[in-house]
């Protein structure tokens, strides 16, 4: 006999599996979601062509939440609504964090591949809920990282700290000026803008007027393209770096020749590792560059599996404890293990920088 909550029942009658991709499928950061899908659906292929998790096959079903914090509550209760236990989402972390209350009441495993503001976890950890995971670096991570860096870097120097107000772009500024400031440098201006505006010549004027030699900027690719853009009929160009949001041609698209020279925070290049090497040839056979998020989003529907066979289980919290035991999982972004909040332990950065169209970890 059967027992659990009717979605578990009806998942354990079921010939297959789903998994939800919630993300950003429409709007200025669709090319998230892009990554998202692409990952996810380039995992759930594999693994079916072996057979699949605990003999059934892997559907997916993506939703869109345009990275807005209320149309990512209203998915989220329409994803447990049909009975869907496992979430590969959100990406922004506005929206991460209040979905993940609805997941964490129905018992529903959320792992996100990309959202990095820590409160997702620690707030999750505090309120008791095991099943809210992230397969993704954190900000607070980000910060001790390249802090310290920018500190030495630019002794001496005019930096200035920037952030979009949102919970990831303000989250990353704070946390990369928390740790620069602790390595003894402090930025001549610290101040948040506004998302969506078409006229930031206001701004640039400000910050050629402090004669800015370093900008860090916690924001997404459309703000940050058009600053340097108007930056550069100012004649202006101060050296920017941002976090793992422009890890996207779509960054280039927007910034042009402006954005030449610009760095970024990111997880050291998965698709530089060998265990990506299968995965990465197949979505470029599909005519998509694996970039950003994909391979994390691959990883993620990896993780699920095997955390289904480990627990030998589909009930979300058996499968987060089977995740969290201390034993890797085995990935495209390598070998993972996850600490008790549900956080990857041990996670690598490297700097990038985009020339000429492209990025590349930076040469020491």
């Amino acid at each position: 006999m059967l027992t659990g909550t009717p979605a578990l029942i009806t998942s354990a009658l079921a010939d297959d599996i789903s998994f939800a991709v919630a993300g950003p499928m429409t709007g200025q950061l669709a090319n998230i979601g892009d990554q998202f899908k692409q990952g996810a659906q380039a995992a759930a292929d594999a693994i079916n062509a072996k057979g699949g998790v605990m003999g059934k096959s892997i559907k997916l079903v993506m939703e869109d939440d345009v990275c807005d914090p209320k149309q990512a509550v209203s998915i989220a209760n329409r994803i447990v609504g049909e009975g869907i236990m496992f979430i590969d989402g959100h990406a922004c972390s506005g929206a991460s964090i209040p979905a993940a209350a609805v997941y964490a009441e129905s018992g529903a495993l959320m792992m996100t591949p990309a959202s990095s503001n820590p409160l997702l976890t620690d707030d999750a950890a505090k309120k008791g809920w095991p099943t809210i995971m992230r397969l993704y670096v954190r900000d607070d991570g980000q910060g001790a990282f390249v802090g310290p860096w920018i500190a030495e870097k630019y002794k001496g120097k005019n930096v200035v700290i920037l952030h979009d107000k949102s919970a990831y772009g303000q989250g990353l500024a704070d946390a990369v000026k928390a740790k620069m400031n602790e390595a003894g440098l402090t930025e001549v201006l610290y101040e948040g803008l506004n998302a969506g505006e078409k006229d930031y010549s206001a701004l640039v004027t400000k910050l050629k007027g402090l004669k800015a030699d370093f900008v860090f900027f916690g924001g997404y690719h459309p703000e940050a393209g058009l600053i340097l853009r108007q930056a550069a009929e100012q004649n202006f160009k101060p050296q920017l770096m941002m976090g793992d949001s422009i890890a996207s041609p779509e960054f280039w698209a927007v910034a042009g020749p402006a954005g030449e020279g610009v760095m970024f925070t990111f997880p050291a290049d998965p698709q530089s590792r060998p265990q990506a090497k299968e995965a990465v040839e197949t979505i470029k056979a599909k005519g998509f560059t694996p970039d950003g998020f994909t391979l994390f989003s691959y990883a993620v529907i990896q993780a699920f599996a095997q955390g289904i066979e480990r627990a030998q289980s589909e009930d979300p919290s058996a499968v987060a404890a089977a995740l969290k035991d201390g034993k890797p999982i085995e990935t495209v972004i390598g070998p993972i293990t996850f600490d008790e909040k549900g956080d990857i332990a041990n996670a690598a950065y490297e700097i990038n920088v985009w020339h000429d169209g492209k990025y590349a970890p930076m040469k020491n």
